[in-house]
C-alpha cells in the first residue's frame, strides 16, 4: 500500500484523510495513518472517528484490521472508546509539552482602555433591526438573476439607489450608468491606479499631487501602483490649489474638499472653483475623497466638488463612517470616459461587493432608513464633539481645538516638541490615539504642527466620560 486514501464516512457526515504508505500489513500500516494524523493535529483531540465498519468499507480492508487497530491507539492512549460515544481521539493523545521559563515582560503601558483612534464609527450604533429587514426584504424580492453572473458595476438597484441619494444629499450630478460599486475608497484607489507603472490596468497615470496630511495606507497603496504623490501645502483654506500651475507632470490631484483629513476645514469656495478651472485646462483629474461629507455640525453639509465639473472629478464615498467598516461598500462616480478602464481594472467576478449587500444597502436607502441613520449619529457625533470641547475649555484651556466642523474627529494642537510626550503619556493613561505627525507626508514642506487626533465616535457610550477624563490627565501641562 503505497498510496493516499481520502476516505468518506458516510454514517457521520464527516471525512477523514489518511496517508496510507509504507511497509508493513494493512493493520500497521492503518495504525501508523492514524497516530501521525493525531500526532501532527490533523485529528484534534475529540474527534469523533468513523465506526470501523464504515472505514473498513472505505478501505476496503477486513473489518477485523480496523477494528484491531482502534484496539491498539486506544490502549497506546491515542484514542477514547466508550460505549455509546464512538471511537474518539483522547483529550492528551499528545505528551504536553515541557514547560518553557517564560522571560521577563518588557515594562510597556497596559492594553489600552479607551480607543480615542480617528475614522472609525460607534461600533454599538449599527441599526441591526433595520439592517436586518433590509436584508430579508431584499432576499425576498431578489429576482433568480441575482444568484448568476452579473453587472460589475454593481448591482442596478443600489446604484439607481445612490444615484438619488448623492444627488439629494451631497450635490452629485450622477446617473447610474457612471456608477461603480466597489469595497471603499482603498479599493477605488487599487482600480483608478492598478497597473499605472506596467502595461494596461491603471486608468490614472503620473504623478498624483496629494494634500500633505492624509493616511499613509492611502499612500502605500499608490506607491505600490508606482504612482508618485506631490505633497501641496496647505493653510486654514485648505490645501493651495495655485500651486498646481508649478507642478507642470501632475495631471491628477487628491483632495479631502468636504473636511480635510486629518487637519479639518473644507477647501475654500474659490479654490473648489480653481481646481475644477486647473483640471479643465490642463486636461488634469480632480479624486474626491468626499470624507466626512454627511457629518457637519455647524451649518449646512459641503457640497461635493464633483457638481462643478462632472467630466474632470472622480467622486468617491463609502459607508465606512456612515454605517460601518464591516459593510465593505463604496462607489465612485465617474467621468464617462473612465468607466470603461474601471471596469477592466476590476475585471469578471473577482473583485465585487456581496450581491447580497448591495441589494440591502439599496432597500436601506430607499426606505429612508440611512437618512434617518445618518440624521441621528450626526447628533450624537455634535453631542461628543461638544462634551470634548467642552472638557478642554475647563481642565485644559491651554490647548486649541481644530476641526471641529464636522466629522468624527478632532485635532488638538499641543505646543511645539510636545507631541511623542503626550502620545506616550495618553498610551500610560490607556488611551489609544494618534499624533498629527503620524499623518504627515515625508516630503511636505513647510513646519511641522504638533497635535494629537482624537477620534471622538469610536468609545461606547457610557466609556465616553472616562475616556476624556483620562484624555486630560496626558495632556501637557500649561507653559509646556
Amino acid at each position: 500500500m503505497s498510496e493516499s486514501w481520502v476516505n468518506s464516512a458516510e454514517r457521520i457526515g464527516s471525512d477523514l484523510h489518511l496517508e496510507l504508505a509504507g511497509p508493513g500489513s494493512r493493520r500497521a500500516v492503518l495504525t501508523r495513518a492514524l497516530r501521525e494524523a493525531v500526532r501532527e493535529g490533523r485529528l484534534a483531540p475529540g474527534t469523533r472517528l468513523p465506526p470501523y465498519r464504515s472505514l473498513a468499507a472505505d478501505l476496503g480492508v477486513a473489518r477485523n484490521t480496523v477494528a484491531d487497530a482502534y484496539a491498539e491507539l486506544v490502549a497506546e492512549g491515542w484514542l477514547s472508546a466508550r460505549q455509546g460515544s464512538g471511537t474518539r481521539v483522547a483529550q492528551r493523545a499528545a505528551p504536553p509539552e515541557a514547560p518553557r521559563k517564560p522571560k521577563p515582560a518588557p515594562l510597556r503601558p497596559a492594553a489600552p482602555a479607551h480607543r480615542l483612534r480617528q475614522g472609525t464609527a460607534e461600533a454599538g450604533s449599527f441599526p441591526r433591526a433595520a439592517w436586518l429587514a433590509a436584508a430579508r426584504r431584499a432576499l425576498a424580492a431578489a429576482p433568480d438573476e441575482v444568484f448568476g453572473p452579473g453587472d460589475p458595476r454593481g448591482r442596478i438597484e443600489l446604484r439607481r439607489a445612490l444615484a438619488g441619494y448623492l444627488a439629494r444629499a451631497r450635490g452629485v450630478r450622477v446617473d447610474a450608468e457612471r456608477i461603480v460599486v466597489c469595497s471603499g475608497f482603498a479599493h477605488a484607489l487599487r482600480l483608478l491606479f492598478a497597473g499605472s507603472h506596467g502595461a494596461g490596468g491603471g486608468v490614472l497615470r503620473g504623478p498624483l499631487a496629494v494634500e500633505p496630511y492624509g493616511l499613509g495606507f492611502h499612500r502605500e497603496i499608490l506607491a505600490s501602483s508606482g504612482v508618485r504623490t506631490v505633497p501641496l501645502g496647505l493653510d486654514d483654506q485648505g490645501a493651495r490649489i495655485e500651486e498646481l500651475g508649478s507642478k507642470p507632470r501632475v495631471r491628477g490631484v487628491l483632495l479631502t474638499p468636504a473636511h480635510q483629513f486629518p487637519t479639518g476645514g473644507p477647501l475654500h469656495p474659490a479654490r473648489r472653483a480653481a481646481v475644477a478651472d486647473w483640471a479643465r485646462t490642463s486636461g488634469g483629474l480632480v479624486l474626491e475623497d468626499d470624507y466626512d461629507g454627511e457629518f457637519r455640525y455647524d451649518r449646512e453639509p459641503v457640497g461635493a466638488l464633483q457638481g462643478l465639473d462632472p467630466e474632470r472629478v472622480v467622486y468617491v464615498g463609502s459607508v465606512s463612517k456612515s454605517l460601518s467598516p464591516a459593510v465593505r461598500i463604496g462607489w465612485m462616480v465617474l467621468p464617462e470616459h473612465l468607466v470603461d478602464g474601471v471596469l477592466a481594472a476590476k475585471g469578471e467576478r473577482e473583485a465585487w461587493v456581496s450581491v447580497l449587500d448591495q441589494l440591502t444597502l439599496a432597500d436601506f436607502i430607499a426606505r429612508g432608513h440611512y437618512d434617518r441613520h445618518v440624521r441621528r449619529m450626526r447628533q450624537r457625533y455634535r453631542r461628543r464633539r461638544d462634551q470634548l470641547v467642552a472638557a478642554l475649555a475647563e481642565r485644559a484651556p491651554h490647548i486649541t481645538v481644530s476641526g471641529i466642523a464636522a466629522g468624527l474627529h478632532a485635532v488638538l494642537r499641543l505646543p511645539p516638541g510636545t507631541e511623542a510626550s503626550a502620545v506616550k503619556a495618553a498610551a500610560w493613561q490607556g488611551i489609544a490615539l494618534d499624533g498629527l505627525a503620524e499623518f504627515r507626508h515625508p516630503h511636505a514642506t513647510g513646519p511641522a504642527d504638533d497635535g494629537l487626533v482624537i477620534g471622538y465616535a469610536t468609545p461606547a457610550e457610557h466609556a465616553y466620560r472616562a475616556a476624556l477624563d483620562a484624555l486630560v490627565r496626558a495632556l501637557p501641562p500649561a507653559g509646556a
